[in-house]
């Protein structure tokens, strides 16, 4: 898989800790405000996807969010 979206991303270089916020959705707000002027967010997101990431914030979605995401995805095919 093609990651060189990674250099292109808004987050690139930036504190890690910030992507892994608590369990709550609130407290993801500075990641996803990042990833809202992210030229590579739906990659991040499809990354995120299709390694089915536990943790953190990707593409502008929380676990929480792409768990729903793909729920939605298996019900459309």
């Amino acid at each position: 898989m093609n990651m060189s979206w990674r250099n292109k991303a808004a987050c690139h270089g930036l504190d890690a800790s910030i992507f892994y916020p608590g369990d709550d959705d609130d407290d993801a707000r500075q990641a996803k405000e990042i990833c809202d002027g992210c030229p590579v967010q739906e990659a991040c997101l499809e990354h995120a996807l299709t390694r089915r990431e536990k943790e953190g914030v990707w593409g502008g979605c929380t676990e929480r969010e792409r768990r729903r995401i793909i729920r939605q995805r298996r019900r459309t095919a």
